[in-house]
C-alpha cells in the first residue's frame, strides 16, 4: 500500500512535553556566569534521543503568541520573529528553516472547533523565539515540519487544558506536542535570592500536580492560582509562561506526568515536565 504525502502514518505514541525556553537567545551567546544556561541546554539537546521515534511533525505552544481565540500557523515556510530586545547582533541572524505543515494546521483548527474552541488560521505569522530557540537545540537539522499554536489571551487555564485535550489524538499520529514556557517567570525575581524559596515551594506544588492522577492533575492545574506563591512566581496578568503547561497537560490525557529536568537558574527553580 502506498500513501500520499498528506496521509497520516500510524506511529508510536509520542509523549507531550513542557519545556523551559530560557531567556531570549540565551543558548547562543556568552553569559556571566558563563555556565548559567548549560544545564538547560543539555536537557533540550537530549530530548530527541529520549523519544520513542522521530516525530512526524511538531506542534509548539509558545508563551510569546497570544490571540483572542486559539490560532495556528498555516504557512508552508514561516519566517522567524526576533521578538527579543537588546541582545548581541549575531542573535538576530539565527536561522531555523523548519517547514510548516498547512494540512496539520487545518486539522488542528478543526479539532479545536469541534471541541467548542473556534479560532483562526494565520498564514502570515512566523515562529517566535519561544519556538525556534529551544527547537534549534532539540532538532538542530530543522527538517521536521512545525505548526505553532497560540495561547488564548484570556489565559484561562481550563480553556488551555481543553485545547490540549482536543489535540491529544495527534499523539497517536506521530505528532510531538511541546509546550514552551517557563515554570517560573517573574522578571523581578530572576537573580533575587528572596525568590529562591518561593520558586522552590511553587515548583514542588507544580511537580505534585503534574504527577497526580489525570483527574486530580486537571483539577489542580485548573486552580493553579491557589498554589503557594502562585502570583509571585507568575504575576497576575502575566501568566502566559505557565499556560503552555496547561495545553501539554490537557494533551496528556491518561498518560502519567513527571518532572524530567529541574535546576536553579538565576536563583530560581526551573523545571520541565513530560507526559507519557
Amino acid at each position: 500500500m502506498t500513501h500520499s504525502t498528506t496521509s497520516i502514518v500510524a506511529s508510536t505514541v509520542q509523549p507531550v512535553l513542557f519545556i523551559p525556553h530560557g531567556a531570549g537567545p540565551c543558548f547562543f551567546m556568552d553569559w556571566i556566569p558563563a555556565d548559567a544556561w548549560n544545564g538547560m541546554a543539555a536537557y533540550l539537546k537530549g530530548i530527541a534521543a529520549s523519544l520513542p521515534t522521530r516525530p512526524r511533525a511538531i506542534v509548539t505552544v509558545s508563551a510569546h503568541w497570544q490571540t483572542a481565540g486559539f490560532s495556528v500557523t498555516t504557512s508552508d515556510q514561516p519566517d522567524l520573529i526576533f521578538d527579543y530586545y537588546g541582545f548581541p547582533e549575531h542573535t538576530y541572524e539565527l536561522a531555523y528553516p523548519a517547514p510548516g505543515a498547512p494540512a496539520l494546521a487545518e486539522r488542528i483548527a478543526t479539532l479545536l472547533a469541534e471541541a467548542g474552541l473556534p479560532g483562526a488560521k494565520d498564514a502570515q505569522r512566523g515562529f517566535d523565539h519561544g519556538m525556534f530557540i529551544p527547537l534549534k537545540l532539540m532538532f538542530p537539522e530543522a527538517d521536521i515540519p512545525v505548526v505553532q499554536l497560540s495561547l488564548r489571551e484570556d489565559l484561562d487555564p481550563v480553556a488551555h487544558l481543553a485545547a490540549g485535550k482536543a489535540l491529544s489524538v495527534l499523539r497517536d499520529e506521530g505528532v510531538l506536542i511541546v509546550g514552551s514556557g517557563m515554570s517560573f517567570h517573574n522578571m523581578s525575581g530572576y537573580g533575587n535570592p528572596q525568590f529562591t524559596p518561593l520558586s522552590e515551594a511553587f515548583d514542588d506544588w507544580l511537580s505534585r500536580a503534574v504527577e497526580a492522577s489525570p483527574e486530580q492533575r486537571w483539577a489542580r492545574l485548573s486552580d493553579w492560582s491557589h498554589a503557594p506563591h502562585a502570583y509571585q512566581c507568575h504575576p497576575r496578568g502575566y501568566e502566559e509562561h505557565l499556560m503552555p503547561l496547561m495545553v501539554a497537560a490537557g494533551a496528556a490525557g491518561e498518560s502519567g506526568g513527571r518532572k524530567v529536568y529541574s535546576e536553579k537558574v538565576l536563583k530560581t527553580q526551573l523545571s520541565a515536565f513530560r507526559f507519557d
